[in-house]
């Protein structure tokens, strides 16, 4: 995957997908922990790299992570592709069944 500047034969850079996950996972419901699991191990298997947004550092991320998805009780995981909504885990999933992931996730 390619970062940075566009160059001069008009290629735009391709930016980062965004991971809003949990990382204090003592008190998580064993549910989100494995769709997390998941998904982070999908996404390094397709050499896919993600910024990883840790929503247990406080609720102005969780809530942020709510208002872009658009659901006021969104649960991690969830995936933007910087302020564009991608989907949740189920969404996440009806991409890797149909191999449409980059697709998904606005870098393809």
């Amino acid at each position: 995957m390619r970062k940075g500047t566009a160059r001069s034969d008009n290629i735009q850079p391709v930016s980062t997908p965004k991971l809003f996950a949990v990382s204090d996972l003592r008190k998580t419901p064993k549910k989100v922990k494995s769709q997390q699991a998941e998904v982070m191990r999908i996404l390094e298997s397709k050499s896919i790299k993600y910024e990883l947004i840790d929503i247990s550092v406080g609720g102005a991320v969780r809530d942020e992570m709510r208002s872009k998805s658009g659901n006021p009780t969104a649960i991690p995981p969830q995936i933007f592709n910087e302020d564009q909504y991608c989907g949740n885990y189920d969404m996440f999933s009806e991409a890797v069944e149909a191999d449409t992931v980059e697709q998904f996730l606005k870098i393809a």
